[in-house]
């Protein structure tokens, strides 16, 4: 099994709306103005199966969860793997990376309709070879989080009506209890304004530097 340089990677969890995307760019400014060169990124990725998890999200294509599921897998590994642009070369290269999304999504979103021990398994190679310096949730209420998505985004995606997200934070909770010996996670509120949260975020990762 091939294995990451443990470089800096911090990982960005919430249910949608909870506002990762922007304090991702936010951690890059105060990671670089502290010295450390980074890079952002996202998933499902633009790859070949980051563009057609895309499409399942949007309704365009229908697959089963049972297949969604190992989708997102492949991308994750294509993403860690790829000698390209991949995460871990980026790491080796002494450059830090951010994304927005990583296996966690997998276990919270996918969890609704899978056994969430199933998913941590079917995920098990990428934690094998890259585990996050830290995973930061961005924990919000599916009610203001909704607010948001209607506030901010013409079109709403598969997993965005408020039982789903209810239970997809239920998830993320249960996943992160799970795996508590295993995996560092800082959990924040995110019901506050930009920049006291980016402010918090980089106050929390700090030590970690």
């Amino acid at each position: 099994m091939e294995h990451c340089n443990r470089g800096l990677f911090f990982a960005l969890e919430g249910i949608d709306g909870s506002g990762k995307s922007t304090q991702l760019q936010l951690l890059k400014e105060n990671l670089e103005k502290a010295g450390r060169p980074c890079i952002t990124t996202c998933e499902p990725t633009g790859g070949p199966m980051g563009r057609l998890l895309r499409q399942v999200l949007t309704g365009q294509v229908r697959c089963d969860s049972r297949v969604v599921a190992p989708l997102f897998v492949a991308d994750r590994l294509d993403h860690l793997l790829s000698e390209e642009s991949g995460i871990c070369k980026t790491l080796e290269e002494g450059i830090s990376v951010l994304t927005d999304r990583y296996y966690f999504s997998s276990y919270a979103y996918q969890s609704v309709d899978l056994p969430l021990e199933w998913v941590i398994q079917a995920n098990r190679p990428c934690a094998d070879i890259l585990r996050p310096t830290a995973t930061i949730f961005i924990d919000l209420s599916p009610e203001l989080a909704l607010e948001r998505i209607a506030r901010n985004r013409e079109s709403t995606e598969l997993f965005e009506t408020r039982d789903r997200l209810t239970r997809t934070r239920e998830q993320y909770f249960r996943a992160f209890e799970a795996l508590k010996e295993e995996e560092r996670v800082i959990i924040l509120p995110g019901d506050k304004g930009v920049e006291d949260l980016a402010r918090d975020i980089f106050e929390a990762v700090r030590p970690l530097l």
